[in-house]
């Protein structure tokens, strides 16, 4: 029985070729920093999802999907070279970020070049054209969801109100649903019925908030070599993060950590989240989702890849970075 560490650990070596294959000898500033990013590596965690959804609904071989894989991983990464310009991060997965080795306007290109690439790779895949169709169509919709929900988090840093269920939507729409499209992708051009691929995205959707909200733990917890990002960045932005929202119904501020923090300080903040229970409260909420995630697959038959898509959700909420 293949064990998720394996399968993860293979794909993302199969993910990592194709990578190398299309964006390791390019040349010229613009084709350098579209490709920065995603040769820096990265746990290639929804083209896992998209093979994995597209081998639960049949069976057989999945690299005639490989160029979807890779077109996920490439939205992917061009919201983090957008997310990080307007952030203001300066490292990620454990290299400077794109606008910090060249510049923003070309950091804004770069993130453009892997958009345009991603609906290209979409279109290489074999599959009818009808499903490729749905698929781009799916692509593209989401790309407008994580816009908005961008949108929305940037809004929220201007607000000191912001409800747990505004965030839940917020959450959904910049991070759940890109989940959501590698699943529904994955089994709409696998041959998913319409029953099959909602149920696929209502899988990822969910599965992708439960992963936001151990992603915005780890952004408080984790060193920045082990992450590969600033820590306790969302705390000195200022973002409304659930651990932010619920901080404040706890009655704690945390507007004096909008600044420059030592690790001492951090380790303060943290103990003091724990002890009013806002840790547990935040974990609790990504463990419910990853339960709705894990349910919306009872659809599917019996199956090693339904097993490996149950035990994604677990790792979404158990990693450390």
């Amino acid at each position: 029985m293949t064990t998720l560490e394996d399968y993860l650990e293979k794909n993302a070596d199969r993910i990592d070729k194709v990578i190398h294959r299309y964006f390791g000898d390019v040349h010229g500033d613009l084709f350098r920093a579209s490709a920065h990013l995603l040769l820096a590596g990265g746990k290639r965690l929804r083209p896992a999802v998209v093979i994995l959804a597209a081998d639960a609904v049949r069976r057989g071989s999945s690299d005639d999907l490989i160029p979807a894989a890779l077109a996920l991983e490439l939205t992917h990464n061009f919201t983090l070279i957008h997310d990080d310009i307007m952030d203001g991060d300066v490292v990620r997965r454990g290299v400077p970020t794109v606008h910090v080795v060249w510049d923003e306007p070309t950091a804004i290109l770069a993130g453009d070049v892997l958009y345009a690439k991603a609906f290209e790779f979409i279109c290489l895949s074999d599959a009818g054209d009808a499903a490729k169709v749905r698929a781009t169509k799916m692509l593209a919709r989401t790309c407008t969801e994580i816009c908005e929900g961008q949108s929305m988090d940037m809004a929220f840093e201007k607000r000191s109100d912001v409800s747990e269920l505004e965030y839940l939507e917020m959450v959904s729409k910049k991070t759940g649903v890109l989940y959501g499209a590698s699943a529904a992708i994955g089994g709409i051009l696998a041959g998913a019925t319409p029953v099959q691929a909602d149920a696929l995205y209502q899988f990822g959707v969910n599965s992708g908030v439960a992963f936001q909200i151990q992603d915005d733990l780890i952004d408080l917890f984790a060193n920045t070599e082990k992450s590969g990002k600033d820590r306790a960045s969302d705390i000195r932005e200022g973002k409304q993060t659930l651990i932010a929202i619920k901080a404040r119904e706890k009655g704690l501020d945390l507007a004096p950590y909008r600044r420059d923090l030592t690790g001492a300080e951090i380790d303060d903040l943290i103990a003091r989240l724990e002890d009013a229970g806002v840790i547990d409260a935040v974990r609790a909420t990504a463990v419910e989702r990853a339960t709705v995630a894990k349910e919306a697959l009872s659809i599917l038959p019996q199956s090693e890849e339904k097993r490996l898509l149950a035990e994604i959700v677990d790792y979404f909420i158990d990693r450390s970075f």
